[in-house]
């Protein structure tokens, strides 16, 4: 029996975590024994879980990266702890997921991987791996990954610091850990992500772009949308600027009053400001409940500065409800002109206009086409089979 050893900061939370459980379910009704390693939350795994380190490792690589821009540096012991229990498994695939989330060393991982010797699959869920700090550098408009990172204009974005700028420490540490693997394939999940990682210290790798996918037997149409309003719908794991949180503001002020808005993942705090047309509700990992907010909705706006793939258009398509997006990263590669509109960053009128056109009937986007769009391209069963088949080819070899 092979054994398959996955490992991203949660399990089966978030988008990253889910995706991971998928995999690791189709993986193991394909007979393989696995496990699932995770750093920070977990939502119940089917897999065998794997817990790194602990609180406290947690709060003290929060503190180093905080203090000395040391994402990804810290975790020393939790570090040699997952090594161990590693060779104690055996596995003949180790993929990885997120490796940042201040839960694991990289650097010792990837230590022990050159010389471990199994098959690497990496997916690629944004673009940390190959810059000197930042997970997205497309809403700067900062390129120096390409030759050296240096002088960060993003080191108070995610992973923050709050002092130190060890940008081009980072990146040279980054480019010497994860460049002499012999074995490892890379798994961008956009095209768009795709081209950025040829043109980095990573392009030394070969690459298989495999998009998202979602349960489309859970995220599908399950309430009828209300009629005597416009329901727009927005979801984030949390609305910082980048996702567009004061675009909607913004948003709401140029529709009319029976247009409503209704945010999921917004802080307490952040509910306590938002305008009146517009419900802010707190982070939910039940996905029945995401699904019937989906299916509410008239329309999913995701108005991200900086994203990859997003699932939350996915699973919103599959629910029957069409999706208007930036044209961010790999966010356009989900819509058609049957099932969304893409408009340019920042465009708040679009958006607005967009909508109303929308309700008016004046696009050719049908309900029925978002279903059966998601249904054929983003089902799971689909799309994460594709790792099955690069597992098997990997072990083939």
């Amino acid at each position: 029996m092979p054994k398959l050893f996955q490992i991203n900061v949660t399990a089966n939370q978030g988008a990253t975590g889910r995706i991971a459980e998928q995999i690791g379910g189709l993986a193991m009704q394909d007979g393989w024994e696995c496990y699932m390693a995770y750093g920070r939350h977990s939502n119940g795994t089917k897999m065998k879980p794997v817990k790194i380190g602990n609180g406290w490792n947690v709060y003290e690589h929060v503190a180093e990266s905080m203090l000395f821009d040391n994402n990804g540096l810290a975790s020393r012991c939790a570090t040699k702890s997952l090594i161990k229990k590693i060779e104690q498994v055996k596995p003949d695939i180790i993929h990885l997921h997120n490796i940042h989330g201040y839960y694991i060393n990289y650097e010792k991982l990837f230590e022990f991987l050159k010389g471990y010797g199994c098959s690497v699959v990496w997916t690629l869920h944004d673009c940390w791996p190959f810059t000197g700090h930042c997970t997205h550098f497309d809403n700067e408009g900062c390129f120096k990954w390409k030759e050296q990172c240096h002088d960060c204009i993003n080191k108070k974005a995610y992973p923050k610091s709050l002092f130190a700028d060890r940008s081009r420490r980072n990146y040279n540490t980054k480019k010497q850990s994860f460049t002499g693997l012999k074995n490892m394939v890379l798994v961008p999940v956009s095209y768009w992500l795709e081209d950025y990682v040829k043109e980095s210290f990573l392009s030394v790798y070969p690459t298989k772009v495999i998009h998202n996918g979602i349960d489309t037997d859970v995220f599908k149409p399950s309430a009828e949308k209300e009629h005597s309003g416009y329901n727009i719908l927005g979801i984030a794991n949390n609305w910082k600027m980048q996702k567009g949180l004061p675009d909607f503001i913004r948003l709401r002020e140029l529709l009319p009053e029976d247009y409503h808005i209704t945010l999921i993942g917004t802080s307490s705090e952040e509910i306590k400001h938002l305008p009146d047309g517009i419900t802010g509700m707190q982070r939910t990992e039940s996905v029945a409940e995401l699904a019937r907010f989906y299916s509410e909705a008239d329309v999913l706006v995701n108005p991200t500065y900086e994203d990859n793939y997003p699932t939350v258009n996915l699973e919103a398509l599959a629910c029957g409800t069409p999706v208007v997006t930036y044209r961010t990263g790999g966010s356009p590669e989900s819509i058609t002109d049957e099932t969304g509109v893409v408009v340019d960053k920042g465009d708040i009128k679009a958006l607005a206009d967009t909508i109303t056109n929308m309700r008016s009937g004046a696009t050719n986007i049908t309900c029925e086409a978002c279903r059966k769009h998601a249904v054929e391209n983003h089902n799971q069963l689909t799309r994460f089979r594709e790792y099955i088949e690069l597992y098997d080819t990997l072990l083939a070899k």
